[in-house]
């Protein structure tokens, strides 16, 4: 089982390549087989299946074979760790930026009070 740091950190590890981030671009648009994402990539069609076998470990996209064809489909709730994350950060900047503007409004000829106390 993964802990919670684990399963966002290979979601934005997943995500942090160009051609992993064009892939799931184009899974938005539906499912599609491999040598169809693999067919505009400048890459062979194992480089294609590397990188999806990395999207898939984080949870963005699952795959199903039927015959000899392996059909890809994004997995929505995979980028939820990440958004939870994100979510998460963006509250804590917005607490500390609020903090940050309450003390320069209360505060504001104080350059002294304005540089030191801020977010302490």
């Amino acid at each position: 089982m993964l802990n919670n740091e684990e399963v966002p950190d290979r979601v934005f590890h997943a995500v942090a390549d160009p051609t992993r981030r064009a892939i799931v671009e184009r899974l938005t648009r539906g499912p599609a087989s491999v040598s169809e994402l693999a067919r505009p990539l400048p890459m062979s069609l194992p480089a294609v299946v590397q990188h999806l076998q990395v999207l898939e470990a984080a949870g963005l996209v699952r795959s199903e074979k039927s015959g000899r064809v392996r059909t890809c489909r994004l997995e929505p709730a995979g980028l939820r760790a990440a958004e939870d994350w994100l979510r998460r950060q963006r509250t804590a900047w917005e607490g500390l930026l609020d903090r940050l503007g309450d003390l320069l409004t209360e505060n504001p000829d104080d350059p002294e009070q304005n540089s030191q106390g801020a977010l302490s």
